[in-house]
C-alpha cells in the first residue's frame, strides 16, 4: 500500500496577495500527517488560530507526489 505523506507548514508573507514567505527561518512546521484528512484538520486548526494575522498563511504539501514509486530512485534520492 502506497503512504501519502502531507506536510503541514505556515509562515508569515510579505504581502497577503502572493506566497513569498517574510522570514523563512520563521516558518512553522506544524508536522508530516499520514493522510490528507488528518492533514486538513491541523491545517485548519492553525489558520483559524491565526486568522487576526491576514499575512499568516499555512500550506499542505504533498510530499507523496515528489516521489515516482515506479521509478527505481526517485529524483530526490538521486542527490547524495
Amino acid at each position: 500500500m502506497t503512504q501519502r505523506l502531507h506536510l503541514v507548514f505556515g509562515g508569515e508573507l510579505t504581502d497577503p496577495a502572493r506566497t513569498v514567505f517574510k522570514d523563512t527561518d520563521d516558518l512553522h512546521i506544524v508536522g508530516i500527517f499520514p493522510d490528507y484528512a488528518t492533514a486538513y484538520d491541523a491545517w485548519k486548526s492553525e489558520a483559524h488560530r491565526s486568522v487576526d494575522n491576514a499575512h499568516m498563511r499555512y500550506f499542505i504539501a504533498h510530499l507523496h507526489k515528489l516521489r515516482d514509486e515506479e521509478a527505481e530512485a526517485s529524483p530526490t534520492e538521486e542527490l547524495g
